[in-house]
C-alpha cells in the first residue's frame, strides 16, 4: 500500500515523540492514562456538540466538514446559459447514450434516472456506501487502542472507554469529512472509482466538475457530456443486471478492510502526544503514523481479487462505449484514451480513496481486460461476451488476462461455454448429482 487508511499518516520527524518507541519499551502507564482521563473531561462538552455516531467513526460530522468546505457549490453549467440548461442536457446526454448502447450490448439500460448532482449532491447520496467501506477499518484501528491496552489500565478507564470510542469517532469523521469534500470537487460521475457508490438505478453526472475537466481538452463539452454519459450508463447496466456484482466489489473492500493489523506497541507515544488543552492534538497523533497498518496476505489476496475484478468492469466499460459510440464522437478517443490514462495511473479519485480505507482502486490491468473483451466480442459476439457475467465462475481469471488469445480460443472448443447460462446450470446440476464431489482429492 502506498496509501495509509483514514486515521494514519506518515511520521513526522519534527514532531516530538515520532523517533521511535520509548526507552524501555514500556505498555502505557498511569500517567499516561491520568493525561487522556483530563483530556476526556475537557472533550466532555465538544463530543455532546459533535453530533450522535453509534459506530466507530462520526458520519454526521463528517458529512457536517464536507457539506461546510464545498460551500454553496451547485451543478455547474457546463457552458450552458444556466443550471436548468445543464440539467437538461445531462439528461438528453443519457438517453442519446443509452440508445447506442442498446446496440453495443445485450445487458438492458439499468437506470430509470440520470442526475445532475452538485457536489454537495455527491456527498449526501454516496455516504450510505462510504459507511459500508470505512467502518470496518476504522472498527480495527479502534479495537486495537482498546485490545493493546493493559488489565489494570481497562479496569482503572472503566466508563471512559465509551469516550475514547466517540474521541476516536470524531478524529476519523473529521478526516472523511475533509477528504470527502476533495473526492465531490473532483469525480465526474457517480461510478468513477469504479464502485457504485450511489443508489441503485441512478446515472449521476456532476457537470460541475466535468466543466473544469472539459477546459483543458479542447474537445466540445458536448462531446464530452455525452461520452461520460455512456460510461456512467454502462456501469449501472453491470450493476442493475449483474446480480452478484456489486456485492462482490463491497464485500472484497470490506475483507480487505477487515484485515488490517496495527502496531500497538507505540500506544504510550501515542498517549504521549495528547495535550488535553488542544482536542485538536487527537487528530494529529493518530495521524502521526504510530499506529501504521501492516498489511497481511489475506490482505493482499482480496486486493489481488478486486484489481482483477475491477479490471474486468472497466475493460468491459472501455469497450462497450467504444462500440456504442463508433464514429459518433470525433474524439471520442482522444477521450478514451485520456480517462484510461487517469483510472489507470490513479486520478484524485483513486488517490482519495486509498487516504479513506487504506488501498489504491486501481483498475491496474485495465488494458489487458480491454483487449480481452474485445477479442471475446469480435470472435464469438457480444451475446456471448457479455453471457459471462450470468455467474461469476464463468469470469476470465487474472491467469487469463496474461492470455486473452488462450482464453477466447477456449471458449470457442465444443462444450467450453458454448452457452454460458447452460454451462452454469450444467454445473448446477452435476453439484445436485454429486454434492461430495468437492471433496475428492484433485477437485
Amino acid at each position: 500500500m502506498s496509501n495509509l487508511p483514514f486515521g494514519f499518516g506518515p511520521p513526522d520527524p519534527d514532531k516530538p515523540g515520532d523517533n521511535g518507541p520509548s526507552e524501555g519499551g514500556q505498555q502505557p502507564g498511569a500517567d499516561a492514562f491520568n493525561q487522556l482521563g483530563q483530556m476526556l473531561s475537557q472533550l466532555g462538552q465538544m463530543l455532546s456538540q459533535a453530533g450522535s455516531s453509534s459506530g466507530p467513526v462520526n458520519y454526521d460530522l463528517a458529512k457536517q466538514i464536507a457539506l461546510q468546505k464545498l460551500g454553496g457549490s451547485a451543478g455547474g453549467t457546463i457552458g450552458f446559459a444556466s443550471s436548468g440548461d445543464a440539467d437538461s442536457a445531462v439528461r438528453d446526454a443519457g438517453h442519446l447514450a443509452e440508445l447506442w448502447l442498446d446496440a453495443a450490448t445485450i445487458l438492458p439500460a439499468g437506470a430509470s434516472v440520470t442526475a445532475a448532482w452538485s457536489p454537495r449532491d455527491w456527498v449526501q447520496k454516496t455516504l450510505p456506501t462510504w459507511q459500508r467501506l470505512c467502518d470496518p477499518v476504522a472498527q480495527q484501528v479502534s479495537g486495537a487502542w482498546v485490545e493493546a491496552l493493559p488489565a489494570e489500565a481497562k479496569q482503572a478507564a472503566g466508563p471512559l472507554l465509551s469516550m475514547v470510542g466517540q474521541m476516536g469517532g470524531m478524529a476519523f469523521g473529521s478526516q472523511l469529512g475533509n477528504a470527502l469534500a476533495q473526492l465531490a470537487s473532483e469525480v465526474l460521475t457517480s461510478t468513477e472509482v469504479g464502485l457504485p457508490l450511489g443508489p441503485e438505478g441512478t446515472s449521476a453526472l456532476l457537470p460541475a466538475n466535468i466543466g473544469k475537466f472539459t477546459e483543458g481538452l479542447e474537445l466540445p463539452s458536448s462531446e464530452v457530456l455525452v461520452f461520460l454519459a455512456a460510461r456512467e450508463a454502462a456501469h449501472q447496466r453491470l450493476f442493475s443486471h449483474v446480480p452478484w456484482l456489486r456485492q462482490r466489489l463491497l464485500a472484497t473492500v470490506e475483507e480487505f478492510a477487515h484485515g488490517i493489523k496495527v502496531d500497538t506497541s507505540a500506544l504510550e507515544q501515542l498517549a504521549g502526544q495528547v495535550d488535553p488543552s488542544n482536542p485538536a492534538s487527537i487528530e494529529e497523533a493518530l495521524s502521526s503514523g504510530l499506529l501504521e497498518p501492516q498489511t497481511t496476505p489475506e490482505q493482499q489476496a482480496a486486493l489481488n481479487r478486486l484489481e482483477t475484478l475491477l479490471a474486468l468492469v472497466e475493460g468491459w466499460v472501455d469497450v462497450v462505449v467504444a462500440d456504442a459510440v463508433g464514429d459518433r464522437l470525433p474524439g471520442a478517443d482522444a477521450l478514451r484514451e485520456t480517462l484510461r490514462r487517469r483510472r489507470a495511473t490513479g486520478g484524485p479519485a483513486e488517490q482519495t480513496f486509498a487516504t479513506l480505507v487504506g488501498l489504491e482502486l486501481r483498475p491496474r490491468r485495465m488494458r489487458a481486460a480491454s483487449a480481452l473483451w474485445k477479442l471475446v466480442g469480435d470472435r464469438h459476439g457480444a451475446e456471448k461476451r457479455d453471457g459471462l457475467w450470468s455467474h461469476p465462475d464463468l469470469m476470465p481469471s487474472a491467469e487469463d488476462l496474461d492470455d486473452p488469445l488462450e482464453f477466447a480460443e477456449r471458449l470457442g472448443k465444443p462444450g467450453e461455454l458454448d452457452d454460458p447460462m447452460a454451462e452454469l446450470e450444467r454445473t448446477k446440476r452435476e453439484d445436485k448429482r454429486d454434492p461430495g464431489k468437492d471433496d475428492e482429492p484433485g477437485s
